[in-house]
């Protein structure tokens, strides 16, 4: 999903307000990789390396923006952020940022905070910084051209027009080799400009949904540190249309 030019805070009528969620809870339907989490080694494959997993929801900085469409991917991380026990207190890179551990695998949250269409700048600082295997770095953001509250992860691939992710392969010497989580927000009605859809609310419905796809995604994050990419992938890809369909 691309923020167009002049999708501003200057063309909204009045401020935004941050709404609600639920809080995030492990899926009873892979409860094993939450029992996982106080016992078993991290890594999800990495071979015993130590290296951090870098967690990157995108989004706008700033109130106005709170609760909007085109922000979904900083709640994704807010809610791991708060099922994990993480603060993201410290500003790194131009991000926010919180580290801490799922099992005994490292991980840092980050959200960038220099605006979406820039969001490279603080994406290619910490990973050069921290050193992070491209493979580790998973960008969380929204996506007008998959259903809404449907997930999609992906191991690698290009842009898709969306121009905080455009930024970040930029930013990484235009490798586009790192995993991403696509979250779901829907076409918008009629002819409505996408500019103006993606800084819209979510109604008390498509909020309740919502909080489903963010308790998918956190059981995703879990499973892929303790189990690796490919089984989470396989969770996220797979499990979704039977509950989407119903």
């Amino acid at each position: 999903m691309r923020l167009l030019p002049g999708a501003s805070a200057s063309r909204l009528p009045s401020p935004l307000l941050s709404l609600p969620r639920i809080r995030p809870r492990c899926v009873p339907a892979s409860s094993s990789a939450c029992r996982a989490a106080s016992s078993s080694p991290g890594g999800g494959g990495d071979g015993g390396a130590r290296k951090p997993w870098l967690f990157v929801g995108l989004g706008n900085p700033g109130k106005v923006y709170q609760g909007t469409r085109h922000n979904v991917g900083f709640e994704m991380i807010d809610v791991i952020a708060e099922a994990e026990g993480i603060s993201l207190s410290s500003m790194q890179f131009k991000a926010m940022v919180g580290k801490g551990r799922i099992g005994d695998a490292p991980i840092m949250l980050a959200k960038p905070q220099t605006f979406m269409n820039a969001s490279g700048e603080s994406v290619g600082q910490l990973v050069s910084y921290f050193k992070i295997p491209l493979n580790q770095v998973v960008v969380m953001y929204d996506d007008l051209d998959l259903p809404f509250a449907k997930l999609r992860l992906l191991p690698k691939g290009g842009h898709g027009g969306h121009n905080g992710m455009r930024s970040i392969v930029n930013h990484l010497k235009q490798s586009r080799d790192f995993p991403r989580l696509r979250i779901g927000i829907g076409r918008p009605p009629g002819k409505m400009d996408p500019a103006n859809f993606v800084l819209r609310p979510f109604t008390k419905k498509e909020q309740e949904e919502l909080d489903f796809t963010f308790h998918r995604g956190l059981e995703a994050v879990r499973i892929m540190v303790l189990e690796g990419f490919n089984k989470s992938a396989t969770y996220v890809n797979t499990v979704q249309s039977e509950m989407l369909n119903r």
